[in-house]
């Protein structure tokens, strides 16, 4: 995978296009930090690349809010698995 700066895509915009078209991807830095993530797409398969890359991005963010909650002390999922069958349990009680 390649990498170039904000300032190289900048000045060789047609060069790094060329190159990802060649090599599928490529990163792009901003004072030295992953910045962009340019990938080759077509018409035809645009729309694919785009739902699978939304779908990451999703999964990243649950992942990350997952681990925050577990840091903050929250309930992990099985614990909150039980916690939901006690409460339909309770409520099915209630009812009967």
């Amino acid at each position: 995978m390649n990498f170039y700066s904000i300032r190289e895509l900048r000045s060789k915009t047609k060069n790094i296009c060329e190159n990802i078209q060649r090599n599928g991807e490529a990163i792009i830095t901003n004072n030295g930090k992953p910045t962009l993530l340019m990938l080759d797409i077509s018409e035809e398969n645009f729309e694919d690349i785009l739902r699978a890359v939304r779908q990451a991005k999703a999964m990243i963010a649950f992942n990350s809010m997952k681990k925050i909650a577990a840091s903050n002390g929250y309930m992990s999922e099985t614990e909150l698995e039980e916690e939901i069958k006690n409460a339909r349990a309770e409520r099915q009680n209630r009812s009967c």
